[in-house]
């Protein structure tokens, strides 16, 4: 909010010095009218909730905690003979570490003065505002850390556990996609969302539960793909008539401006290229806890803080369950 500020000080002057033309205005006797209407805010889509479990979440305390998280151990299946010894196992399970080791906090202050001259609650208008920056922020960090923590078989030109032979593209040579009609070097966007279910068939990754995050310019590439016939995705009446994404091949599909590009991880992705990522929520990981948020007295002026910090950690606990692929269009 622009209110009046007088120099060096942190309150309005009461009636402005001097004035020119309306000599009533300048002297503070028509006072100046602010709607009571605000341009309404739009926020970046996020969707970690969605994409990560967050098992762990209630065993976290403060910022720095550690949780250790126990793995089943594998059991080995050996073959019976008769009158033969048998091989005797003793099962051990992996320890997975999760770090409560990132933090975000935000720290504004209003003015009594302000505060007194406002018609609107300015400290609510920031808290909701700082909530959606805080999810934003975090969003963002997560989603460039799963950048290349798939497991080997769920990402580059040689990707399957079982084949070996899914191309899921890489920086410098990423999947070019098209709506439909793939003439050489070029990949439907459909058929890279049937490879991404491959690599996590090949890993026996449950079909219940997967989702895909993609970027606003495959979404629309898809829509305008062989799905614009309604049965490709089981519903009723086409995507284009009812504009949600909905399933496609047991996936649950997403949209992100978050997902990580070459602006933001410039030594991974190269200039024009984004991800796909794949995966089910039992690959990663999530706990979040806000440790703080408070309203204090300023010290040094009259006025009102509004502070908040959160803390979170983040952990790729399977790479098996998450996949990736390097696209272009």
């Amino acid at each position: 909010m622009a209110f009046p500020v007088a120099t060096g000080a942190t309150t309005p002057p009461v009636y402005p010095a001097g004035g020119s033309g309306n000599t009533l205005q300048a002297t503070g006797f028509i006072p100046e009218i602010w709607s009571g209407k605000l341009i309404e805010k739009f926020y970046a889509s996020t969707v970690l909730a969605a994409i990560s479990n967050t098992d762990y979440e209630s065993e976290i305390k403060n910022f720095g905690d550690t949780v250790n998280i126990r793995t089943k151990p594998t059991i080995n299946i050996n073959t019976y003979d008769a009158d033969g010894a048998l091989a005797l196992q003793r099962p051990s399970g992996n320890k997975i570490q999760l770090l409560i080791d990132h933090g975000y906090y935000f720290n504004t202050i209003l003015d009594d003065v302000m505060d007194v001259q406002s018609d609107l609650n300015l400290l609510s208008m920031w808290s909701d505002d700082a909530a959606e920056q805080m999810k934003i922020t975090i969003d963002t960090e997560v989603l460039s850390y799963v950048l290349g923590q798939a497991d080997s078989a769920n990402q580059g030109t040689t990707a399957g556990k079982i084949s070996g032979a899914i191309n899921l593209g890489v920086t410098g040579t990423p999947l070019t996609l098209v709506p439909t009609g793939p003439t050489g070097g070029q990949v439907a966007i459909l058929d890279c969302l049937l490879r991404l279910g491959q690599a996590l068939d090949e890993q026996n990754i449950p079909e219940t539960g997967r989702w895909v995050v993609m970027p606003a310019w495959a979404a629309a590439m898809l829509k305008n793909s062989d799905l614009r016939q309604a049965y490709l995705t089981g519903d009723s009446v086409s995507i284009l008539r009812n504009g949600r994404l909905g399933m496609v091949d047991r996936f649950t599909l997403y949209i992100s401006n978050l997902l990580p590009t070459h602006a933001t991880v410039p030594g991974s992705l190269a200039s024009g290229e984004n991800v796909f990522y794949a995966g089910h929520a039992h690959g990663l990981t999530f706990a979040s806890q806000v440790s703080k948020v408070e309203t204090l007295r300023s010290e040094m002026t009259f006025g009102t803080i509004l502070r908040g910090l959160q803390v979170y950690g983040r952990k790729v606990l399977d790479g098996k369950a998450l996949c990736q692929a390097i696209v272009t269009h």
